[in-house]
């Protein structure tokens, strides 16, 4: 039985209940399903400033009236101190994924992007201490690792912040850290690399360049790459992503603990691999699709050039062993992808109508 199974197990045995902060946002509200299927209790804090009432909508859909009722939302903020300790009475794991993630947001607004990334998870984990929280599991960034040149990526090394946003989520592990020694209560950081899946926001931070591209695709718009198409990333499907919060959340091995993990596949995908294994998948529907090309920009200011996650720390500790692969994860995620910019221009269903029966049935 693998790690995640033995989890999964535990948590139907032993339920719990949870705080998923973010939980209106893509991976948040992933979670959130997740939790419910396990029968576990599951409180929801989200501000709705990047999240979205329609991603719960769909949560409640996917998990039916029994489980849903075991879940209660509250519109709060975490910059708020006595919101984050209203969220967290009675609550025994805490996952944290609440924050303002766009790297570009951050070189605009540093200031916005600090008091949500680095005051909010103070509140957050001084509430969680003070209400005597046992687990605290939070989403860091693979932005940390900077100007370090190494590769694959290793969580003892990490270079200079390249952004704002980077800097915040160093910050929090700092705090994580000081929290743990001081107050002694046990966290988890995550590091995840550009995830990707099912309710992520085209605007959204974590890898939105697949869902933009996506809509750009299928609207004959233009599609914009920065640089020269050979930048990489180590894109990582959301569901590695909820494994390895189950297991930060579950882990018994006090060395697992008060720790950072990176979260991702160990792979590299260059920008102009992604947009091929794009196309390619959309042109069975949508065959005006095929033979475009990517236009290209300039470099922009605070991404990293290359990026791929040793996870051997999280495979030796956590028990990690990422079950989709990029490929995989896109052509799992691909109808939802297309389903959602349906929704939000519905002139494409119509266009994707006159494309016959054959195309129809990519989309269902």
């Amino acid at each position: 039985m693998s790690a995640l199974d033995e989890a999964r197990e535990r948590l139907r045995r032993e339920p719990r209940t949870w705080l998923v902060t973010g939980a209106a946002g893509f991976i948040g509200s992933n979670l959130v399903e997740t939790l419910l299927r396990l029968e576990q209790t599951v409180v929801g804090l989200d501000n709705l400033s990047t999240g979205f009432e329609r991603n719960l909508r769909e949560v409640r859909s996917a998990v039916g009236e029994r489980r849903w009722a075991k879940f209660r939302f509250l519109e709060g903020d975490i910059r708020d101190l006595e919101q984050c300790r209203l969220a967290c009475r009675s609550v025994h794991t805490v996952l944290h994924q609440a924050a303002l993630g766009s790297v570009q947001r951050s070189m605009e607004d540093p200031l916005e992007v600090h008091q949500c990334n680095v005051s909010g998870f103070l509140h957050m984990l001084l509430a969680a201490r003070d209400a005597g929280v046992s687990r605290f599991v939070y989403a860091s960034s693979s932005a940390i690792y900077g100007d370090h040149p190494a590769l694959p990526k290793v969580e003892r090394q990490i270079g200079n912040s390249l952004s704002p946003y980077a800097a915040t989520k160093h910050i929090d592990e700092l705090y994580a850290q000081v929290c743990a020694r001081c107050y002694g209560i046990d966290t988890v950081g995550l590091r995840y690399f550009n995830v990707f899946g099912p309710r992520q926001d085209p605007n959204g931070a974590y890898a939105a360049v697949i869902p933009r591209w996506i809509a750009a695709l299928i609207h004959d718009e233009p599609v914009y790459v920065f640089g020269d198409g050979e930048t990489t990333r180590d894109f990582c499907y959301v569901e590695n992503a909820i494994q390895a919060n189950l297991l930060a959340a579950t882990a018994t091995n006090p060395a697992a603990l008060n720790e950072v993990y990176n979260v991702a596949v160990n792979e590299r995908t260059s920008l102009n691999e992604l947009f091929s294994m794009l196309r390619a998948m959309l042109e069975p529907a949508f065959p005006q699709v095929r033979g475009r090309q990517a236009q290209f920009r300039e470099f922009r200011a605070g991404d990293m050039r290359h990026s791929q996650a040793d996870i051997d720390k999280a495979k030796t500790l956590l028990g990690y062993e990422p079950g989709w692969r990029v490929r995989q994860g896109l052509a799992e995620a691909i109808d939802w992808y297309v389903a959602d910019e349906m929704a939000r221009r519905p002139a494409i269903a119509r266009r994707a109508e006159g494309h016959g029966a054959h195309a129809a049935s990519e989309l269902q």
